[in-house]
């Protein structure tokens, strides 16, 4: 397994709210994970959530008594959000705080999301690319609702606008996925500050080609900051097969 992961601050801001984590050893019964957290609010609360959040799932992660990479992956995104939440509710300058989560591993041959916000998981092969995760976002809704009218969605005054969040509600609802791995050949985490940058076939033209994970995630990252680099930014590029 090849991977590198990768946060940049962005040209545009003047802290980095997003937090990475990527381990192709075993964390618990987990035999890898990757994870991005992409954090909001203000006074620095942002990006205590991102760090916060990660290193909470970590943890739960590592003492889960669960089998299933799905039930480990839940009790873990559940225990952030519950320790999210508290500590808004107890602590003014971090009320409003909150953070997406996207994270995966590969077990027993299949490829294990979970997902909460509009940070995403791609995968890819040499002849496509495909979003899996679905977006908990405003714009996103508009659109599956027909409701965008003639803006362009990268564009829009509410494009940073999600709708779900780690820490934002006492009870959080996590999206799950599988994939078979003879499906994709890679697959790449990243947050919003990439994808706003750049568009679905730049990310696939970088994945698909001749680059080790290090180079493509460094260039997915400096082609975000040279499109505008308006917020953090973020990837994971994962390569699972030798």
């Amino acid at each position: 397994m090849r991977y590198y992961a990768l946060t940049d601050t962005g040209k545009s801001r003047t802290e980095n709210q997003d937090y990475v984590y990527a381990s192709g050893d075993s964390v618990g019964i987990l035999p890898n994970i990757f994870i991005v957290a992409d954090g909001m609010g203000g006074h620095n609360a942002g990006d205590y959530a991102s760090r916060i959040a990660v290193t909470t799932a970590l943890e739960q992660i590592k003492r889960s008594d669960e089998s299933k990479p799905v039930a480990i992956l839940n009790e873990a995104i559940k225990k952030a959000n519950y320790v999210l939440y508290r500590e808004a509710q107890g602590d003014i300058a971090k009320k409003g705080m909150g953070t997406t989560f996207v994270a995966a591993t590969i077990s027993d041959k299949k490829l294990y999301v979970a997902n909460v916000g509009d940070s995403r998981l791609y995968i890819a092969s040499g002849s496509s690319i495909c979003q899996i995760t679905r977006d908990h976002s405003l714009v996103q809704e508009m659109l599956r609702s027909g409701r965008m009218g003639s803006f362009d969605p990268k564009r829009h005054p509410k494009r940073n606008a999600i709708t779900r969040a780690i820490g934002a509600e006492e009870d959080v609802t996590i999206d799950f996925f599988e994939v078979a791995n003879n499906n994709f050949e890679q697959f790449l985490l990243c947050s919003d500050g990439l994808t706003n940058m750049i568009d679905d076939n730049e990310i696939f033209a970088q994945l698909t080609g001749n680059d080790d994970a290090k180079t493509k995630a460094s260039v997915l990252v400096s082609l975000a900051n040279r499109n505008g680099g308006l917020d953090n930014i973020s990837a994971i590029v994962v390569e699972p097969f030798e």
